[in-house]
């Protein structure tokens, strides 16, 4: 008997009840996916998938402190269950104590459905998106130009139990669209890309007709030297800065002078201001539209991410506020050994600025500048200063008074995220976004187009 026959909730009782450890906490994860690919105006490919991840984090006490085991498998079966129990059993005995031992999270109440059946995705989320995405090839194929890419859903319920009686349930959707629109010669192209609960809210023919318009913007080609330019960031551009921002915002990294937000002498910089217009960068797991898990899943530790605070709730939290550097991440040993609050990270990410123009309406009062489509390949160089580099793709568009004239040369950026807040001086209308770099790993986020005086374009790139 396979383990996708059995219920999930009564997997996850049976691991508990094998173990033998001083603690034990037990994660399931159903999911599913549908997917759709294209290319030359056509469909090639789709496909749906089942699977079944469970891990095994088992701790140990013993004289010089808790260790802890981890282990991970897919598609265990029935008879497989205990022996993956004492895997992870015999590697926490095997383990130096952790340095990140804390009591298992208590006194948390059950999800109501931990015992209801997952949720499960089907080819059925595009019944309205694919005809849809239909009619935009045969545009497309009308208007002289390709359309290539993928949309991709998925849906995972993720159960999660422990020895100290936790029984939590969350079920997390999660919807890509990338798509791409490339001249006959293939000497053009621009990307859009959406992120999106249930495709409901994907518009392939809006995106077709904004493609078009990029691609229209091409047909001009400018060369631009290096330099630092006045530059618009549209919200995919600003949530890839944004979210490596988050991601290298650990409260005890910074407490011990390894990061952007450490305070020369010791210390950090909460409480600094960061930007000078009001701009507040926040997390919360019952944003509408950006719904993400309330309580930490933690399938590993590092960082401040700890498998000893599975189960522990996630807040809405600030870490910007007004501008001003309000919270760093930290796991409840992180928050131990610097003082600060437990503050663990969440799975969306929202920079509010207070403004209400849209991008066409930022270009329009642009008097010289690039406008930019995506970010790609980023690289951190300088973790003292968080200075990333990257790379620019498919476009990057010279606007003169108030109007995009013609495409200019891919370039190299070199810029701080920090900085970038800093510098900015208009922050537009916040929406929904995917970010193009880091959609593999964080699609929830809502960012604004930025406008910065002097973005680094450090060299000219030849890439597309």
């Amino acid at each position: 008997m396979s383990a996708r026959t059995d219920k999930p909730h009564e997997v996850v009782e049976r691991a508990l009840e094998l173990s033998r450890a001083d603690g034990c906490v037990v994660i399931a994860d159903e999911r599913s996916t549908a997917n759709l690919r294209w290319a030359g105006n056509a469909l090639t490919t789709n496909g749906v998938t089942r699977g079944r991840t469970l891990t095994v984090i088992a701790t140990v006490d013993g004289k010089e402190g808790t260790a802890a085991g981890v282990v991970s498998r897919s598609a265990v079966t029935a008879d497989e269950l205990e022996p993956l129990v004492r895997a992870a059993e015999a590697a926490a005995r095997g383990a130096a104590p952790a340095e990140d031992a804390q009591p298992l999270v208590t006194g948390v109440a059950p999800s109501p459905e931990f015992t209801e059946a997952p949720v499960e995705t089907s080819s059925a989320v595009f019944a309205d998106f694919a005809p849809a995405l239909g009619e935009a090839f045969a545009r497309a194929r009308a208007g002289g130009r390709e359309l290539y890419g993928f949309a991709n859903h998925e849906l995972v319920s993720t159960y999660l139990g422990t020895s100290t009686g936790l029984r939590l349930r969350h079920d997390q959707p999660n919807g890509t669209l990338e798509l791409n629109a490339k001249s006959p010669d293939r000497t053009r192209s621009a990307w859009a890309g959406r992120s999106t609960r249930d495709f409901k809210d994907v518009d392939p023919a809006a995106l077709d007709a904004e493609l078009a318009v990029r691609l229209g913007w091409a047909e001009r080609r400018i060369d631009l030297p290096a330099g630092r330019y006045e530059t618009l960031l549209p919200p995919t551009a600003v949530a890839d800065l944004m979210i490596y921002q988050l991601w290298s915002s650990s409260g005890r990294d910074a407490a011990e002078g390894r990061t952007v937000f450490s305070k020369p002498g010791g210390g950090t910089r909460l409480g600094e201001r960061l930007a000078g217009l009001p701009l507040t960068l926040r997390s919360d797991p019952d944003e509408p539209g950006l719904e993400s898990a309330p309580f930490v899943v933690a399938h590993s530790s590092g960082g401040d991410r700890s498998v000893f605070d599975n189960g522990l709730p996630i807040r809405a939290t600030e870490w910007i506020s007004g501008g001003e550097l309000k919270q760093l991440t930290t796991s409840r040993h992180g928050a131990a050994l610097t003082g600060l609050p437990v503050a663990p990270g969440a799975d969306n990410l929202i920079l509010d600025g207070g403004g209400d123009r849209s991008l066409e309406d930022m270009v329009a009062s642009t008097t010289r500048g690039l406008l930019l489509t995506c970010l790609w390949y980023i690289r951190e160089v300088d973790p003292a200063t968080l200075l990333l580099t990257g790379l620019t793709r498919d476009g990057v568009y010279l606007v003169e008074d108030g109007e995009v004239v013609g495409e200019v040369t891919n370039f190299r950026f070199n810029e701080s995220p920090v900085d970038v807040l800093g510098r900015a001086t208009e922050a537009g209308r916040t929406e929904k976004t995917l970010p193009r770099e880091w959609s593999d790993w964080f699609t929830r986020s809502a960012m604004p187009a930025l406008r910065v005086p002097d973005f680094n374009m450090s060299s000219v790139s030849q890439g597309v």
